[in-house]
């Protein structure tokens, strides 16, 4: 096992792991040799102890020895996110949390991964906590649920970010501009962190890219005969929720609350189904990709 990652801190060291790392339970049967799915080489490791208090860990769902999924639902406590224009009970908050728990009983159902969620109920988590819970957790995927809004017009489909220090168009400057101020709505003022942001231009943080990139496209070939995609579906954007250094992570744009027949999808049962059923088959494709390059 890798050792464990601190939630955030100041001093930062660089360990290089020599080879593939390979969970306890690895070897036993088939599913469980996903385990041994190569991760990243590089991890960060901090001199610095987590804060006195962290936030409790959450539960994991599913066998030991298998990959571990983190799904993160946005939003949430103070903070509702985006609100359908017409219908100001359908907020970001809640269906993120309805998509997210969806994707865990999909993914927990198949019994290839194991599962946690980030928050189930509502409440509002801090951005480095939310991917701080997974790094603690020794997570080998971090997906970040969202739902787009417009104050005009009537876009559609869903869209996959990964992490980039430069938007890949307008409209990720825009969307990172607007979820990275989530800190803010919950009365903390928005920094950057030294430590995380010199580590973007190192090798470490640099194939974890890479990783995220691999899994938005996967995610968007999965998602494009379930549900409405946008053509250029991966995209990246400069967004807080995606900085752990040595986890690959990918915020997922589900749909457009503020459009009629998006928000209508996302709130229903049929729609959470068809988004949790292209997350499932991105993630047995995913690891199923790591362990054959192991």
């Amino acid at each position: 096992m890798l050792p464990a990652p601190p939630a955030h801190g100041t001093a930062v060291e660089r360990v290089k792991v020599a080879g593939p790392v390979a969970a306890s339970g690895a070897g036993k049967t088939a599913v469980a040799d996903w385990s041994r799915a190569r991760k990243p080489r590089y991890v960060v490791s901090q001199a610095v102890p987590p804060p006195a208090r962290p936030l409790p860990l959450p539960r994991v769902q599913g066998e030991d020895g298998r990959p571990l999924v983190v799904i993160d639902a946005g939003h949430g406590g103070v903070d509702p996110g985006a609100i359908n224009p017409l219908d100001a009970r359908l907020r970001e908050k809640d269906v993120t949390l309805k998509i997210a728990r969806a994707i865990r009983d999909r993914l927990v159902e198949s019994g290839r991964v194991r599962v946690a969620l980030t928050r189930d109920d509502d409440r509002y988590i801090l951005h480095r906590e939310r991917f701080g819970i997974a790094r603690r957790l020794k997570a080998d995927l971090f997906i970040s649920i969202h739902c787009d809004s417009v104050g005009s017009g009537t876009p559609t489909g869903a869209t996959g970010y990964t992490l980039s220090d430069v938007a890949s168009d307008k409209e990720a400057a825009r969307l990172a501009a607007r979820e990275n101020k989530s800190d803010v709505i919950a009365g903390v003022t928005l920094d950057r962190d030294a430590d995380v942001s010199s580590i973007l231009i190192d090798l470490a943080q640099r194939e974890t890219m890479n990783a995220s990139a691999g899994f938005a496209r996967l995610l968007g070939r999965e998602a494009k005969p379930l549900m409405p995609v946008k053509e250029n579906f991966h995209r990246t954007a400069s967004l807080m929720v995606l900085k752990a250094p040595d986890l690959p992570s990918i915020l997922f744009e589900t749909g457009y609350l503020s459009t009629p027949d998006d928000a209508a999808f996302l709130d229903s049962k049929a729609g959470r189904e068809k988004i949790a059923e292209s997350v499932k088959r991105a993630v047995e494709r995913y690891f199923a990709r790591r362990l054959a390059a192991n």
